[in-house]
């Protein structure tokens, strides 16, 4: 894959978006941010509690990461973020437009295990039912790929990193 392209790591929590997001901008030699650094101190609370995001909430946050991805266009960048909703997706690539979206996907007793084992994140583990209703794969008309999250990182990065390459060629 060749820049500019900005690369939207997406999923529920605990698919990986963290560890992958950074494995694949190494790989594709362009910069990282990790969407949870965009949100405000209030959604991050909210969370915490374990109560979840509406879309409201979610705006600003989404408009932040946005900015980035846009101010990022020319030469390429990864970022992790959610973006579980179609509309979500759709305001990321109102500002940045030629963005393309990584989903990694798994299934929910693998996503369960792996968010138990996480130590220090502010995400719940209750709260992977409500994102997995929330959650609108991405639809045959959205630029992007999905990968399963199931291999080791490295082996998921190099599929993922593939898939892009294989989706830029079409």
């Amino acid at each position: 894959m060749h820049a500019p392209q900005v690369v939207v790591v997406m999923g529920v929590s605990g698919t990986g978006k963290t560890t992958v997001g950074p494995l694949l901008a190494e790989e594709l030699g362009v910069p990282y941010a990790e969407a949870d650094d965009f949100h405000p101190p209030a959604n991050i609370a909210k969370m915490s509690a374990g109560t979840p995001l509406d879309d409201d909430d979610r705006r600003p946050w989404l408009d932040a990461i946005g900015a980035w991805a846009h101010a990022h266009a020319e030469g390429g960048g990864v970022v992790s973020c959610s973006a579980l909703k179609r509309m979500y997706r759709d305001r990321l690539r109102s500002a940045a437009p030629g963005i393309v979206f990584l989903h990694l996907t798994g299934d929910r007793e693998l996503i369960a295990e792996r968010m138990r084992e996480r130590k220090g994140h502010f995400f719940s583990g209750d709260l992977l039912d409500s994102q997995l209703a929330t959650l609108e794969p991405l639809q045959p008309d959205e630029y992007g790929v999905a990968v399963d999250v199931t291999p080791e990182p490295e082996a998921i990065t190099e599929r993922a990193a593939a898939e892009l390459r294989r989706l830029e060629h079409q």
